[in-house]
């Protein structure tokens, strides 16, 4: 018997359900005290900071304040060094996810006549300089650097930066590197954690500030995106990584195993549940786990053992019934969700609340992640319920327009008279009265 965490829903309180609920960011208190002399620091000190952060943090010891940007020889050499066939399948994925997200461009300017002779519509124009933030911390993630990049480059935004924590030998990751050269993206900066946020948001002698940072991280990460949300635009909430996977009983549970440990070996602070209200799905699933890490690296299987036997954000949830299952999905409000079922689309309507959902037997996370075409940079921690993924309107601002002809005038100035009255502004009432055509040529 694999031990796995299992919980039979209905016999849970109200407390334990709660509980499932909760990530491993939700309480950043401890780290934000850690991080605030480290976003001072940067702050006051600026490239010193981030190469003895660097040094401290990341063990880069050749990464000095004269190397904390990444050259054109450096970009030259990472093509050199990764194999072709990874090459290949960076370029198949941006191809996927830049033709998604070129769907998704909203048109430059819309406008419609309101009344007779009264336009009113938007204008997009691109954010003029983003960060993209790509972790390292538990792997490389030229992935992150995809679904970043790409978005960022269909909006046009034209002043954009990549943040990523150095290697020890003071290198960064060379399949990152690619990813961002095939996306469009030529500057990158060796700074992870914290003091990669600080330095995006206030600017050193080498890091250009930027109007807004994007990019999933550690609690560390989004603790220094809190603090300095007032500093800089900090975009969606991307923590650490979360799955549900939901299985009816037309699947098999060694399938909804294997895909339960995808987002689980991500690290030890991730979170991941198989949701199910077979029980025979879940007892397949617990007899085919320890199969399915025997196949795994080490240290992915510790991390994923972490997330499912730890007993606090992950494991197995046996419901009383589908809608319960439903329930507890829309409760959840997961980053990724999974519908494992002969028949997903009798339950897709179902579920309200989740960013990211694949659908069927053969559409796991990992197809997503690496290039499906939407986006897999995802709100965390329940935000699934008011943001959406990462998509080209973050990157671009919308501005309103409005345009009223002399023939338009006289009927909205009529009404917006009434209305300046009313709340007492008479500078408002004034410049929609009979006065205005005195000034007016």
């Amino acid at each position: 018997m694999s031990d796995v965490s299992f919980y039979d829903y209905a016999k849970l309180s109200t407390e334990q359900r709660a509980a499932l609920l909760k990530r491993s960011e939700a309480d950043l208190s401890g780290v934000i005290e850690k991080v605030k002399p480290i976003i001072e620091a940067v702050r006051t000190e600026g490239d010193a900071a981030l190469a003895r952060f660097a040094q401290d943090f990341d063990k880069a010891e050749n990464v000095t304040e004269a190397t904390l940007q990444v050259t054109s020889a450096e970009f030259d050499a990472a093509f050199k060094a990764v194999d072709s066939k990874v090459i290949d399948a960076i370029q198949f994925g941006i191809e996927n996810i830049r033709s998604f997200h070129e769907e998704q461009k909203p048109e430059t300017m819309w406008m419609k006549e309101i009344r007779p002779g009264a336009y009113a519509g938007d204008r997009f124009t691109p954010i003029q300089s983003v960060a993209l933030y790509v972790p390292r911390g538990k792997g490389s993630f030229p992935s992150v650097t995809m679904m970043t990049s790409v978005p960022a480059v269909v909006a046009g935004v034209p002043n954009l930066a990549i943040v990523t924590p150095p290697a020890p030998d003071g290198s960064v990751d060379a399949a990152t590197l690619v990813a961002a050269r095939l996306a469009g993206v030529e500057t990158v900066y060796k700074a992870g954690g914290a003091q990669a946020v600080a330095a995006i948001a206030y600017g050193t002698k080498t890091v250009k500030p930027a109007l807004k940072i994007v990019g999933p991280g550690s609690p560390w990460v989004v603790a220094a995106k809190r603090l300095l949300s007032g500093v800089i635009d900090t975009g969606l909430p991307a923590g650490p990584s979360e799955a549900v996977i939901f299985a009816d009983d037309t699947i098999n549970g060694g399938l909804a195993a294997l895909d339960l440990l995808i987002e689980a070996e991500h690290g030890p602070d991730s979170s991941a549940y198989l949701v199910t209200h077979s029980r025979r799905v879940a007892e397949e699933a617990i007899a085919a786990l320890p199969g399915l890490w025997g196949k795994m690296t080490e240290q992915r299987v510790a991390f994923s053992r972490t997330v499912l036997t730890g007993g606090k954000t992950g494991g197995i949830i046996l419901t009383s019934s589908v809608e319960e299952s439903y329930d507890f999905i829309n409760a959840y409000a997961p980053e990724h969700l999974e519908i494992l079922s002969t028949e997903p689309y009798d339950h897709l309507g179902k579920i309200t609340e989740a960013s990211e959902i694949l659908l069927g037997q053969h559409t796991p996370c990992s197809i997503g992640n690496f290039g499906l075409g939407p986006n897999a940079v995802l709100p965390t921690s329940r935000w699934a319920r008011t943001y959406g993924p990462l998509s080209v309107t973050d990157f671009v601002k919308r501005s309103s327009i409005g345009y009223v002809t002399a023939a338009g005038f006289p009927l909205l100035a009529r009404h917006a008279h009434e209305l300046a009255i009313y709340e007492g502004f008479s500078s408002h009432a004034l410049a929609v009265s009979d006065l205005r055509q005195q000034f007016v040529r």
